[in-house]
């Protein structure tokens, strides 16, 4: 049983509680409580009723409720964990709130949440360690909130560092019945955004779900809420739940809950609404299997972990042929993705009777998932269903800083995986070799030589030099790189979005993004693009000869890492800044970006204003 202090309860209070330490109660106090802990001079009734009482000096303000020496000795004396102000005497002073939290060893409450009262989607959030991050947190996240929600309107509340985000499905009627439709796991998360979800949590057991489940029902149940929504819940290492926030209304990531229940939601939210009573009772909701949500974004994810990408899908083809996935999207080949609405292309959702089984279905439909025309996550998502982490179920809401804090590079290439890369784009290059030499499956030229079944080649990837040697039988290639044969085999459909293979025996799904004249071809492999040069012995050794061009100086320019809008320039031609220091914000579908000098100088020219709209790469400041 916890104890509390409360400072100058105001009369008339009726509260139903136990164990208090009330400070300055007025002597008419009308109270039907016990076991209170009330500090005063002369004994009134207040004092009589309770438990403790502690004597804080005589009548005189100056000598008793404003003495905060007296204060802090009887909270140390009676050992109380919380002081209520009330109202009047040292409610607002700021001096005993700072001596407060410094006999509780906290320093400014932080780290705290700063976060639209209107808001969702990670929009208007920030987090803030110190008061300096605070008032920048304040200020992005209000002007975030009033162009997103119309409300600048803030909550600032106590961050619980690396916890796990879980949230508790319910449904409730209008006629006073309500469910748990079980839990969904929503750790994985950027800039307090979800990024991949699941249902079931691999955290959770029995008891601990249903805790979570009965008390997400009991706050329904309080406010008479009906229809679909949503407890979200922060979950520590030692499965203490704290609530966050109820959203009243249908979660991007529903699919995954009524792949593990059989449910309906939106037709259940529709019989709800017509007046009809639920149909299931508790024990009739299941957990039958395990699905994963991928949110698939224009977002270059090598970028802040996704900043918005804009432009028009020239191609656009969903992986709804593979056996349990379910693709929702509002979008088509020739939508066109801008800066003024969320990011989101679909909800990539796979279901299986196990989690394993699950994954397995993911990593397959991001491959078979074809995305042209913007940058898209599809590489980020990747990694992160194949993390050794991941898989293990050991995540927080700190996953991606913890895992890239350099930030995402994308796939890092083994041994093995780049002479698989490199072996295909050999194979590659000699197929369209081969059918550039014929014409309707003929030879152009019918007096052309028998065909060739051995090349000699360069393979470039990633500053690395390989010579390979390819031959070729049927539809198979053996390419020897760095003295290690590969074998390659597929049909080789050039004209194909996909270019399915089977490497060493091991089938895998690529993607030809894009192929030229001079042997550049951009791959996907494995989830993320790879840039390979493929040329001949005698074109590589006249290549090394060739200049190459000098990189930017980026630490003198500021370009727009996304389209977006220019919301505020900071400088002027002639200003001094420091590193570190805000140039000016940007905003992109709705979401504020604070973009900073990289370095002390003079700020030499200014090419934006307020009210521009800027696309990625273009020039905002030039520093001297």
């Amino acid at each position: 049983m916890n104890k509390y202090l409360f400072l100058s309860v105001p009369p008339q209070v009726h509260v139903k509680m136990n164990k208090y330490l009330f400070l300055s109660v007025p002597p008419q106090v009308h109270v039907k409580m016990n076991k209170y802990l009330f500090l005063s001079v002369p004994p009134q009734v207040h004092v009589k009723m309770a438990d403790e009482a502690v004597c804080v000096g005589p009548a005189p303000t100056n000598k008793s409720y404003l003495n905060m020496d007296a204060i802090m000795d009887a909270i140390r004396k009676t050992g109380s964990q919380a002081v209520h102000p009330g109202y009047g005497f040292l409610s607002e002073n700021k001096e005993f709130a700072k001596r407060l939290v410094s006999s509780a060893g906290i320093y400014n409450c932080y780290p705290v949440m700063i976060k639209a009262s209107a808001g969702g989607g990670g929009k208007g959030m920030r987090i803030a360690w110190n008061d300096d991050e605070t008032r920048e947190g304040f200020r992005l996240s209000s002007q975030e909130a009033a162009s997103s929600f119309g409300d600048d309107r803030l909550l600032i509340e106590k961050f619980v560092d690396n916890p796990r985000h879980i949230e508790i499905q319910v449904l409730a009627d209008k006629h006073g019945n309500a469910l748990w439709l079980n839990e969904r796991e929503c750790s994985i998360q950027r800039r307090n955004q979800k990024v991949v979800e699941e249902a079931p949590s691999t955290f959770l057991d029995p008891e601990t779900r249903r805790a979570m489940g009965e008390q997400a029902v009991q706050l329904a149940k309080a406010v008479q809420y009906s229809s679909a929504g949503t407890v979200e819940f922060l979950v520590d290492s030692n499965k203490n739940f704290y609530f966050l926030e109820m959203n009243t209304r249908l979660q991007v990531e529903h699919p995954i809950t009524e792949c593990i229940t059989g449910l309906d939601l939106v037709q259940q939210m529709i019989r709800v609404a017509k007046g009809f009573p639920l149909l299931h009772k508790q024990e009739d909701i299941p957990i039958n299997g395990w699905a994963i949500e991928s949110r698939v974004y224009a977002e270059d994810p090598y970028k802040s972990f996704g900043l918005p990408s804009i432009g028009r899908l020239s191609q656009y083809q969903e992986p709804i042929n593979l056996p349990k996935v379910r693709v929702d999207s509002g979008i088509q080949e020739g939508s066109d993705i801008s800066i003024y609405y969320d990011p989101m292309i679909s909800k990539l959702v796979t279901y299986g009777a196990t989690r394993a089984e699950a994954l397995q279905r993911m990593e397959d439909a991001l491959d078979n998932y074809v995305i042209r025309g913007v940058t898209h996550n599809i590489p980020l998502l990747r990694e992160i269903i194949t993390h050794p982490r991941f898989i293990s179920g050991d995540i927080t809401t700190n996953f991606l800083p913890e895992e890239y804090p350099e930030g995402f590079k994308g796939h890092q290439l083994t041994s093995e995986g780049r002479r698989e890369l490199v072996a295909t784009a050999a194979a590659l290059y000699v197929s369209a070799q081969l059918r550039s030499q014929r014409f309707l499956g003929n030879l152009r030229v019918s007096t052309t030589p028998q065909e060739r079944r051995q090349w000699e080649l360069c393979v470039e990837l990633e500053k690395g030099s390989h010579a390979v040697a390819v031959s070729r039988s049927g539809s198979t290639f053996t390419v020897e790189v760095d003295g290690v044969k590969v074998e390659v085999s597929g049909e080789w459909n050039l004209a194909s979005a996909l270019l399915p293979v089977t490497i060493n025996r091991t089938p895998r799904v690529l993607q030809c993004l894009s192929r030229d004249a001079g042997g550049d071809i951009t791959l996907q492999y494995l989830g993320t693009q790879f840039k390979v040069r493929v040329l001949s012995q005698l074109v590589s050794t006249l290549s090394a000869h060739m200049p190459e061009k000098v990189p930017e100086d980026t630490s003198s320019i500021l370009r727009s890492p996304m389209p977006g809008s220019v919301v505020a320039v900071s400088v002027k031609p002639g200003d001094v800044v420091a590193e570190g220091q805000e140039i000016c914000v940007i905003e992109a579908m709705k979401m504020q970006n604070s973009l900073i000098a990289a370095k002390a100088a003079k700020v030499k020219s200014v090419h934006c204003k307020a009210g521009e709209t800027v696309g990625e790469g273009d020039l905002l400041v030039q520093l001297e």
